[in-house]
């Protein structure tokens, strides 16, 4: 099997698979590598593995380690960003297309640019395409993009007051549902529960892991239990301080510590 490294490019954060050849490369390292779009300028995100080519994936091949010469390009790219940006701006606003742009970005040599854009019909580009190719005289390539990607684009600063995780550090979307702010007995608010994209935070995949296997091995919430000072309702779960909360039969409630309960099935017997 082949040995490849894995490669962020472009804003968007796309990552490909290339090949190393004979460099030795660390990750974060930047690098300049040949894809099956031209030429991209990324940084290594996984380390050099074996790695069997999927039918749908073409493997690039990393040229060099990023040199003084490749910054000062990169910077320049930027600036022709920007200029592609008002252009491309300025014939969605005459064409009048029903479509949002997010994102603007030449591949490293320049010879196609990515559009990035959210919209919620379908959108004729056949014209746009043929007039923009035209006018910066690139080939042009449409991305539609969901919400989430766009927040990982775009950035921002999230709830808890931090830069947005997908801005910073997450490279792939996971599936995020309801039942986990269940299973870490959150409010079931959507609106709280949203990030900047509108869908429901990452963050709540974070820890659900820790939580469903702590739930497993504890009594469900309702359930009676015994506890060093006697028997009594489960009333709630902390799982981040391992303790619990019971009623108690006295009609008082207490703390106590989640090795300290065992439920009580209906013969009576501790379990």
């Amino acid at each position: 099997m082949p040995r490849v490294v894995g490669v962020i490019v472009r804003k968007i954060k796309e990552k490909i698979y290339a090949q190393p050849k004979h460099l030795t490369l660390e990750l974060n390292e930047t690098v300049v590598v040949e894809t099956e779009h031209g030429v991209e300028f990324g940084f290594i995100c996984e380390k050099e593995k074996e790695m069997a080519q999927p039918e749908d994936m073409k493997f690039g091949t990393v040229i060099r380690k990023a040199n003084e010469h490749d910054i000062k390009r990169l910077e320049n790219n930027e600036h022709k960003n920007d200029q592609a940006w008002d252009k491309v701006y300025e014939k969605i606003s005459e064409m009048k297309l029903d479509m949002k742009l997010t994102s603007v970005n030449y591949t490293f040599d320049r010879t196609k640019l990515f559009i990035y854009y959210t919209s919620e019909t379908r959108v004729d580009f056949r014209e746009f395409i043929k007039v923009l190719g035209h006018a910066l005289k690139t080939r042009i390539q449409m991305v539609q993009i969901g919400v989430r990607d766009e927040s990982k684009i775009i950035g921002g600063i999230g709830t808890c007051g931090q830069q947005l995780c997908c801005k910073v550090f997450l490279k792939d979307f996971n599936s995020v549902t309801i039942d986990m702010a269940k299973d870490q007995d959150l409010s079931l608010n959507t609106v709280k529960l949203s990030g900047l994209c509108g869908r429901l935070m990452c963050c709540l995949a974070y820890e659900h892991e820790l939580y469903a296997k702590m739930k497993q091995s504890l009594p469900e919430v309702g359930s009676i239990v015994s506890t060093p000072s006697g028997k009594g309702k489960l009333n709630s779960i902390n799982c981040i301080k391992e303790t619990v909360t019971v009623f108690l039969e006295e009609g008082t409630s207490k703390v106590f510590k989640t090795s300290q309960i065992k439920k009580i099935g209906n013969n009576g017997e501790k379990k």
